[in-house]
């Protein structure tokens, strides 16, 4: 049986496949950073992910100011409880980085014409087509391949939108927040490219990355899905130990965006200037807003 698996459902997967996260829960990373008095996952009733890059140290020493940039999964189950938290944090921008189908099965929580400003492109996730179209008898480790393949594609396929979210960081729209459906490889690689810039070492942006591995699990068990019946269905079809290889935020996954930016021209920081039109006094600019 040939399934036509929607690339755009596998950036998110946390959509589905709930009990494979539950198993991916296991190799949770600790909290890379000590929070002290700030809360790395705000205390939401339906947030899903929904968490603060505050506190991370850079490599010179400074430090991610908390209460500014914000990663997240979907927000459609946040209560009326959670929007006045929100509105309380101040926060102006939101970046949603899903397709036209998961916005429309997920919608964004405010009423039209309140909240934040929301950006977003209306894209049709299949076009992505990194998904193989015969999924019936893919391995684990094959999986493990594809998600492998698809962060490095996340680089080009979604700069316009990272790009985005730059130009509103620099414009200084924030409190900014930006999402996807799971908030773990769209976001993951957009959180990436954020610390990234803002000068925080390679292995805290990984741990930060793993932490959706601990977060994410729990919001899950609760939320309803936003996934077409036929495409949940597919991916509950699938082995559990290939939908957990689908689900689990894997170093290796976002370790192989990193290669690949090593591969560009200046590396890490050849990428965001020509890609994200970040040259080193937009960089130094970013750094003084963001940074203590």
């Amino acid at each position: 049986m040939n399934w036509r698996f929607p690339a755009g459902a596998l950036i998110a997967l946390g959509l589905f496949a709930q009990p494979a996260l539950h198993a991916a829960a296991k190799v949770a990373a600790p909290a890379p950073a000590a929070e002290t008095a700030h809360q790395r996952l705000l205390p939401l009733e339906g947030g899903r992910n929904f968490r603060d890059l505050g506190g991370y140290r850079t490599a010179d020493g400074h430090t991610v100011k908390w209460g500014l940039l914000f990663r997240s999964g979907s927000m459609v189950d946040l209560t009326a409880q959670d929007l006045g938290y929100l509105n309380k944090l101040g926060i102006r921008t939101i970046c949603d980085y899903r397709d036209r189908g998961e916005r429309k099965a997920e919608p964004m929580p405010w009423a039209a014409g309140t909240g934040p400003t929301i950006f977003a492109d209306d894209y049709d996730g299949m076009a992505v087509g990194l998904m193989p179209k015969d999924m019936s008898k893919i391995t684990p480790e094959a999986a493990t391949a594809v998600m492998t393949k698809t962060y490095p594609a996340m680089l080009k396929t979604f700069a316009p939108q990272f790009k985005r979210m730059f130009a509103q960081l620099l414009a200084g729209n924030a409190p900014l927040a930006f999402n996807c459906s799971a908030g773990k490889d769209r976001t993951g690689v957009s959180s990436a490219l954020l610390l990234t810039a803002l000068g925080v070492p390679r292995e805290t942006v990984i741990q930060d990355y793993l932490l959706t591995n601990q977060y994410l699990p729990a919001a899950l068990a609760k939320a309803k899905t936003g996934a077409s019946a036929a495409t949940g269905q597919a991916f509950m079809s699938l082995p559990p130990a290939v939908q957990a290889a689908f689900m689990k935020a894997d170093r290796a996954y976002i370790e192989a965006a990193f290669k690949a930016l090593d591969a560009h021209r200046g590396g890490a920081m050849g990428y965001l200037k020509d890609e994200m039109g970040l040259d080193k006094p937009q960089i130094a600019k970013l750094r003084a807003a963001y940074l203590d």
